[in-house]
């Protein structure tokens, strides 16, 4: 059998989505995911040239599963709230894929966010195109990589874990933060993708107003 059907390159970036996913970033090294190949380490490298390009390739695929998701002739604010929950729950499911999202300059899979947002906000004749597709990736990229780190402090009891950040706001100096304690009862019953995905239509009506 060839080298290139042995082990491609397709392969091996699905091995490393799995690894990420059960490791992290930290546990993904080019032995972990050899060993879980069943291969050498530099059969790997014949296919990828560093752990960078790994990382990139990763993201790609779990960014372009999610965008495939959303349905060609969707109207364009659906589209955009389908690509936001999309990746919400992408990054919550994948936090690694967070950091790639996070990272600067923009790689291929946070371009291929703002591209699709971007087509989008120009279907829905939005002005200043450049600022509404830059502010809304922000926002999808920020609020979901934040969501999953509170996601995984709260993990095990997350109505307890906002329970007790909501008495605490509900304990804030009176006179230093008058609205924090006005919704601290918001925050203990709120719905983090519901809260999200309102996020994205206010800004939305702003950047169609």
């Amino acid at each position: 059998m060839a080298r290139d059907e042995a082990l491609s390159r397709k392969r091996i970036v699905e091995a490393a989505i799995v690894l990420l996913d059960d490791e992290g970033e930290d546990g993904l090294t080019f032995r972990a995911l050899a060993k879980r190949l069943a291969t050498g380490a530099g059969a790997i490298y014949w296919h990828i040239a560093n752990k960078t390009e790994l990382l990139v390739a990763a993201s790609d695929v779990i960014v372009q599963r999610t965008l495939g998701e959303v349905r060609p002739h969707a109207k364009p604010h659906e589209a955009i709230r389908k690509i936001a929950a999309g990746v919400f729950e992408a990054v919550d499911a994948h936090p690694w894929v967070g950091a790639q999202l996070s990272r600067t300059p923009w790689h291929t899979a946070t371009l291929q966010i703002f591209e699709r947002i971007g087509q989008q906000l120009q279907a829905l004749g939005a002005r200043r195109g450049f600022t509404s597709a830059t502010t809304l990736v922000s926002y999808i990229v920020g609020v979901s990589v934040q969501n999953a780190a509170q996601g995984r402090d709260a993990l095990s009891d997350r109505a307890g874990f906002l329970a007790t950040e909501a008495a605490r706001w509900k304990q804030l100096d009176a006179a230093a933060y008058p609205f924090t304690r006005s919704v601290a009862t918001q925050l203990r019953r709120h719905d983090d993708r519901a809260e999200f995905l309102a996020g994205i239509d206010l800004i939305l009506a702003g950047v169609t107003a």
